[in-house]
Parts: C-alpha cells; structure tokens; sequence
C-alpha cells in the first residue's frame, strides 16, 4: 500500500521537480498538470477572473518555472515555490496595469468564476467571486493574500510595495467593500 498523505505528495513534487531542474519535459508536464488548477486559481482571485488573461499568466508562470527550477534549493515544498512564483507573476500584472486605464466595474461581474473541485460553482461562491473581482485592485491583492492565501501583513506589504499599516487599511477597505456589495 502506497502513502497518499501530503508527505507523499511532498515528495513526489520533489522528485520530479529534480527530474525537471535536469531539463527532463515529462516531470515538468506532470509538476504542470499537477499544480495548474491552484495556480490558475490563486491567479484569477488576484488579478480579478479576466479568463484570457489569467490563463496567459498562469501559462507565464509554469514558463518562469520552468526557468527557475534549476536554482530552486529544494528548501520549502516545490507547491509553495511554485505559489508563490505564481502570486508574484499576479503581482506584476497588477503593478504593470496601474499605469494603463481602468476597466469599469461592469467587465469585471463578465467573468464567471471556475467550477470548484466538484465541478461545480455555488450561488455563494458565485456571488462572493464577482464580489472580489469588482474590487480595486490593490484592495482585492490584499484580500486574497492575507484571507485567502494566508500571507502576514508584512510579506505583502513587501510585495506590493507599501507600509505595513498601508496593507491593514486596504484589508479593511476590501472586506468593507466586499460586505457592501453582498448585502447589495
């Protein structure tokens, strides 16, 4: 009987992430189909579910990845690496559209969220996905690292480039905004 805990998950992801850094495509394309949904996932909360686009970018990560793999120290889970080079590919998205015209609300509720790991998208999770994507997005950025991706205030603050306290008023901005347009 084989372990199917995290631990082995762990290791697969080590093993072939080896193989991978050794420039062998068939571990990358098993590290690729193991880890694409979370990426896409952590991608499209961030950059608030344009479809095209988050797919580029998901894409855009696995491709830094793959890049990078050859000095990846093996010192934290290949998943959290892989996490946090694609929260970091989001990021830049988010810094480079600063400086090119908003979009308007509206495009943003065209989105429609990705179906859970059941397959399936709730009215909840629908409406709380739309809501988070309506949001600005510095404040959804904050939101989705330190709510959802369970990140300190100091980490992203660091990466997003602002005061810690910055960081905490732009939570508290999004969860207002977010309950705001729930209770809509």
């Amino acid at each position: 009987m084989t372990d199917t805990g995290p631990g082995a998950a762990e290791q697969t992801d080590a093993a072939l992430a080896r193989a991978a850094a050794r420039g062998e495509v068939p571990a990358f394309e098993a590290l690729y189909r193991r880890h694409a949904g979370r990426v896409h996932g952590v991608i499209v909360r961030l950059v608030g579910g344009h479809g095209a686009r988050a797919e580029d970018l998901t894409q855009e990560a696995f491709v830094r990845a793959w890049q990078a793999l050859p000095g990846f120290r093996f010192e934290s889970a290949f998943s959290t690496w892989l996490h946090r080079l694609a929260v970091t590919t989001a990021l830049m998205e988010l810094r480079a559209r600063r400086s090119q015209p908003r979009f308007d609300d509206d495009e943003a509720l065209d989105e429609v969220p990705q179906p859970d790991s059941a397959g399936h998208v709730t009215a909840l999770s629908q409406d709380l996905e739309r809501a988070v994507a309506t949001l600005p997005p510095r404040a959804r950025a904050v939101l989705v690292l330190y709510d959802v991706e369970g990140w300190k205030h100091e980490e992203i603050a660091e990466q997003l480039g602002m005061a810690v306290g910055s960081s905490k008023a732009q939570l508290h901005r999004a969860r207002q905004l977010l309950r705001q347009r729930l209770e809509a």
